[in-house]
């Protein structure tokens, strides 16, 4: 860095603790833009410092301060950071008094008095989009100004020379968001490793901001507005033209409603002729719109036809009327799921919905009764225990509802423990319940098992799931000790889900266990009927899960090998013998068309193969992208390359394309 230049450091911590990085799109914003800006050229040195979950902050204070303090520290705050980050900035201010502590993320937006008070090293705090503002603030400290006098800056809170907390207007949402520099393509965001690789689990992107809900538990509208304004074509074909260069996986759209604008289905366009150039990207994650409308289903079925794969979200929160009511999503066209939930079957889509308990207005019983109903459409459901949030209806109305709540001990989350409709003990009861719902159901540890409950039994998801807490309550094997203590600890901690589902994808043991319940117990519950068929999806499932080897697990049976196919390489199992053919028999029980002679016993054989890489995302609870590391067979490994092969015909053409980012590129402005 020269003499003239200041230095700003841009923190971000991620909330896994993986082996990849997790992309920091917050901190490359920021970065592209004061890069980007006139007043700053030449006189500023940004370094992104990135930390994935498991990072102490003992670790992550001697990475950044090491080498000195900077003279301007920004963080990206979120709820399981932001404990951390104040004590970063207490540290800060003892090493450079002068400098400048500021706080940006929807967890401190419009929190200034509570902020401030637990962390008065803390300057200045962004209360909305926070790209041209920071540019703003860079710019104040390189002028010599106070952070006790900034009322012209709009968008921050800050305290004056009275100790007064002042909060400026709000500044006016962007109306066109290619203002805001990309930080792939200016180059802000560093995409490969030292060998050369991308060197994060997955590219996140943004094709849009903004929500049109105002849903009671979420701040998302709230955050940056209900208007929805959209990236141009043109910037991200170039982005995903970037991606794929690089050979990227999955493409995580941090949008809240994707595949409700016109401007989606262009974006799949770009995404499905660019993956025929390339090979890549072959997923897209995101949450979908909540009301599904035409465009919607043109979508999902130009990704089947060219095997663009995604997980298609129910995100109900609740089927309770009471709960929806006091959510704000009681008029919502996505109530109407099971029409839909049916469709996704029988075109064979994978599909997964979201439940909320601990929903003012749930009560057990009918909380219960929805997640049933809807288990007998869609077998992955994600169940997450209700975070109060700031700046939500929720966190409001706390005496109105009843609420009584905790802060977590490790991170700043506030946890309910009761309400009106919801006793301790209930609380209690549930945890147990949602801990095996988000690591056998959710996290897929079961898959085809629960389609061949609901489809060949009359028990219920709910009781399996029962039953199995009930037995491995009661085992003397040692193998269930490990999860026994998970599900005690699930009670007061959400990562004792991803400890049990490493435990149950790594270790012989644990699949052994499995296997012991079903046999002892789960197969009394579903009664004799279609028994042996169900025994072989249970064992199917089991074989397909993603290929993963605890650490410590040295007895794992390793027969597998690895092959190439369409240019990727595999871990196979060859040569698995089948009493009935699993495949066939899952995929007609999705699609409504199990006939008599699918169930026929015979003598079937199938090579299944595993992508690699399971181990970078095992045990994250990051089940959008483990399901893409579960075993599949040949065919279905061949089937996809050859579609991902074929160059779409139906995709529209693109506006400007990379040509036209480039020609911006170069005529400087805002992608300088």
């Amino acid at each position: 860095m020269g003499p003239d230049k200041i230095s700003v450091y841009l923190v971000q911590q991620g909330v896994w603790d993986m082996p990849l990085e997790s992309m920091p799109l917050a901190s490359g914003y920021l970065k592209a833009s004061v890069l980007a800006d006139d007043r700053l050229a030449g006189r500023v040195d940004v370094s992104i410092h990135n930390y994935n979950g498991g990072v102490t902050l003992m670790r992550m204070a001697n990475s950044l301060f090491a080498s000195g303090a900077p003279d301007i520290l920004a963080f990206s705050v979120l709820g399981w950071n932001f404990r951390e980050f104040g004590a970063l900035a207490e540290t800060f201010k003892q090493m450079n008094p002068d400098g400048w502590v500021v706080f940006g993320g929807t967890h401190v937006a419009n929190q200034a008095e509570r902020t401030f008070r637990l962390y008065p090293d803390v300057d200045v705090i962004v209360n909305g989009e926070g790209e041209l503002v920071f540019a703003d603030l860079v710019a104040a400290y390189l002028k010599g100004r106070s952070t006790r006098d900034l009322p012209d800056i709009s968008g921050i809170s800050y305290r004056n020379r009275d100790e007064d907390v002042v909060s400026t207007i709000p500044r006016e949402r962007l109306d066109d968001l290619d203002v805001i520099p990309s930080p792939f393509l200016s180059g802000a965001i560093p995409l490969t490793d030292e060998t050369g690789k991308f060197r994060y689990d997955v590219a996140l992107m943004e094709t849009n901001r903004g929500c049109p809900y105002k849903c009671s538990f979420c701040y998302w509208g709230g955050a940056v507005g209900q208007r929805v304004q959209s990236f141009s074509r043109a910037r991200l074909r170039a982005e995903l033209e970037l991606f794929a260069q690089h050979k990227v996986h999955t493409i995580v759209l941090c949008d809240a409603n994707f595949g409700m604008l016109k401007a989606d289905g262009e974006f799949v366009d770009d995404l499905i002729e660019l993956r025929a150039k390339y090979g890549y990207p072959r997923a897209v994650e995101t949450s979908w719109a909540k009301n599904k409308s035409k465009v919607f289903y043109d979508i999902v079925r130009k990704m089947k036809k060219h095997d663009m794969r995604s997980s298609f979200t129910l995100a109900l929160q609740t089927l309770d009327d009471n709960a929806l009511e006091l959510m704000n999503r009681k008029n919502m066209k996505v109530n109407a799921w099971e029409e839909l939930a049916a469709w996704l079957n029988r075109e064979g889509l994978d599909c997964y919905a979201e439940l909320i308990w601990g929903a003012p207005g749930e009560t057990v019983q009918s909380f219960m009764d929805g997640y049933d109903k809807l288990s007998r459409h869609v077998s992955r459901i994600a169940v997450y225990p209700l975070h109060l949030l700031p700046n939500t209806d929720y966190s409001e109305k706390k005496s109105e509802y009843g609420i009584i709540s905790v802060r977590g001990n490790v991170d700043d989350f506030e946890y309910m423990l009761a309400h009106h409709t919801m006793s301790y003990a209930d609380n209690r009861l549930m945890k147990r319940f949602l801990f095996w719902t988000r690591v056998m159901a959710e996290n897929a540890v079961l898959r085809s098992t629960w389609i061949g409950v609901r489809e060949l039994t009359t028990a219920t998801q709910s009781q399996v799931l029962m039953n199995l807490d009930e037995w491995i309550h009661a085992t003397d094997d040692p193998a269930a000790k490990p999860l026994q203590e998970c599900v005690a600890e699930a009670e007061n901690s959400d990562t004792a889900y991803g400890d049990a589902v490493k435990y149950l994808y790594g270790e012989d043991a644990a699949r052994g266990l499995l296997e012991s319940w079903w046999r002892e117990s789960a197969r009394k519950l579903l009664g004799a009927d279609n028994g042996e068929v169900l025994d072989e999806i249970f064992r199917y499932d089991i074989l397909t899960q993603p290929y993963y080897r605890s650490p410590g697990d040295s007895a794992r049976d390793d027969a597998v090998e690895t092959e190439t196919l369409y240019g990727d390489t595999y871990f196979k199992r060859g040569g698995v013998k089948l009493r009935y053919d699993a495949p066939r028999i899952i995929g007609k029980l999705r699609e409504g068309r199990l006939a008599a002679e699918d169930l026929l016993p015979g003598d079937y054989s199938v090579d299944i193969y595993y992508r690699m890489g399971a181990e970078y995302f095992i045990g994250s609870t990051n089940h959008e992208e483990i399901v893409h590391f579960v075993g599949q067979t040949k065919e279905e490994v061949e089937r996809a390359a050859e579609i991902r092969a074929a160059l779409p015909e139906d995709a529209d053409q693109p506006v400007g394309g990379a040509e036209g980012i480039a020609l911006k590129l170069s005529e400087g402005g805002a992608y300088s």
